[in-house]
């Protein structure tokens, strides 16, 4: 599972030109799953994003996590993060779990995020979705549970 995480002022996602996820202060996910992604994988990822000290505290060190910066979660499936380049000009999209696979999971790491206390805004999976966000710092990483 790769997440793309970004803290982010305010976001959000329109599908059709109708917002369907929208959030002030918080984090912006872009989700992807791999064909070995499993609901210990999720189960990581969730707890992981749920516990990461990347908002400023009083003394401008980041230092809170998301709860503690009442912050919410703005989560987009993008099963473009497992796009390989490495031949040719067009990505192959191989590595991407099938939709039926992605698509379970995904709904399982959001309802473990609010599990954790969180406010999850989402996108629409597999839809075609414009994503606006203010990248706050800017402050963008990128988490993958191949590497705990």
């Amino acid at each position: 599972m790769r997440v793309v995480v970004q803290r982010s002022k305010n976001a959000a996602v329109r599908v059709d030109g109708q917002v369907v996820g929208e959030i002030d202060k918080g984090m912006v996910l872009l989700v992807g799953i791999t064909h070995d992604d499993n609901e210990a994988d999720v189960e990581w990822m969730a707890a992981k994003l749920a516990g990461l000290r990347f908002f400023d505290d009083a003394e401008g060190r980041m230092n809170l996590s998301i709860a503690e910066a009442e912050g919410e979660v703005l989560s987009i499936s993008q099963f473009t993060l497992y796009a390989d380049c490495r031949k040719g000009r067009r990505p192959n999209y191989m590595a991407a779990a099938r939709p039926e696979q992605a698509e379970r999971l995904y709904a399982g790491f959001n309802e473990r995020l609010q599990g954790h206390g969180l406010t999850v805004a989402t996108g629409v999976f597999g839809a075609m979705m414009d994503v606006n966000l203010v990248n706050w710092g800017p402050v963008t990483l990128i988490l993958d549970s191949q590497d705990r």
